[in-house]
């Protein structure tokens, strides 16, 4: 197993539309069904955000998490499950006044943006530490923020994923450790290709890694172009893979993904040539001791 490394496929995000590629799963049985696809093509974990089935629109509902969860655990009770906590962090300043929230803001509370959490119990919730500029909005992860989510994520029994955009996270990350707020050897994303933090480069991976504590199980991921290129950087450096429709809509430069299972196919066979098949979900359960 010392060669198997973890796939996980993040199935859709806040961000891709159907106007870029129409495949997007939307309604928490479309959600589910990709999932569930996912793992047949070598995923042992799945990243899951939910949308608004009318709007389209990134949510938070517990009730949406809820069901695709169920529908995904009639099924298979293998499947890592990744919800996130993302959603909640982005302040728009408005034109005329910077103080005052423009419409894209989303800011929530701690506690709003892990009651799904709290309430599904999956096995991982994601737990971002950026602030940063992001677009024409400024992403804000607080500290304390931060230190309140975690706490409640661990209290809920639930494995946090720390994303990292930027080598200041990963400066915050151990800080927090410090303070017994997150975990020893935690399990931690590497994110490449968001504008203005990490960028897509064997360099990067490679830096990224040096920085990461000890014990730490991680993964580097890039968006749009670099996604696949990325898969085979990771792995070759020592971390595991993620791909899928929230990080890109093309399964080549000419070629929009028909599918998520599709693109973890792809990356299953990359890892594969590459020596370092992925892992199924029982051997990523005892890797990551879930």
């Amino acid at each position: 197993m010392k060669y198997k490394r973890l796939l996980t496929c993040a199935v859709l995000g806040n961000f891709t539309t159907r106007a870029l590629n129409p495949a997007l799963p939307i309604t928490p049985s479309e959600i589910a069904n990709d999932c569930l696809a996912a793992a047949e093509e070598g995923a042992s974990i799945v990243h899951i955000h939910v949308r608004d089935p009318q709007t389209q629109l990134p949510s938070m509902e517990t009730a949406l998490y809820a069901e695709v969860v169920a529908r995904i655990r009639d099924v298979r009770q293998d499947l890592i499950l990744n919800l996130t906590t993302g959603n909640g962090g982005r302040y728009h300043p408005s034109d005329d006044d910077p103080a005052k929230a423009g419409p894209r803001t989303n800011l929530l509370p701690a506690e709003e943006r892990v009651r799904h959490i709290q309430a599904i119990q999956p096995d991982i919730a994601t737990l971002d530490l950026n602030t940063m500029v992001f677009g024409g909005e400024v992403v804000i992860n607080a500290p304390e923020s931060i230190r309140r989510m975690g706490r409640m994520i661990l209290a809920a029994g639930v494995r946090p994923e720390i994303e990292l955009f930027d080598s200041g996270d990963i400066a915050l990350l151990k800080a927090l450790q410090k303070e017994r707020v997150l975990p020893e050897a935690p399990l931690c994303s590497v994110v490449m290709g968001v504008q203005f933090g990490f960028q897509p480069s064997p360099e990067t991976v490679l830096y990224a890694r040096s920085q990461l504590p000890a014990g730490a199980q991680w993964t580097a991921f890039g968006t749009g172009r670099s996604a696949f290129p990325m898969v085979a950087q990771s792995v070759l450096a020592g971390g595991h893979a993620r791909i899928g429709l929230e990080d890109a809509v093309k399964i080549d430069a000419d070629t929009l993904a028909p599918s998520n299972a599709a693109m973890v196919a792809k990356a299953r066979r990359m890892m594969e040539d590459l020596g370092h098949p992925p892992m199924t979900p029982m051997e990523a359960r005892a890797l990551l001791g879930l």
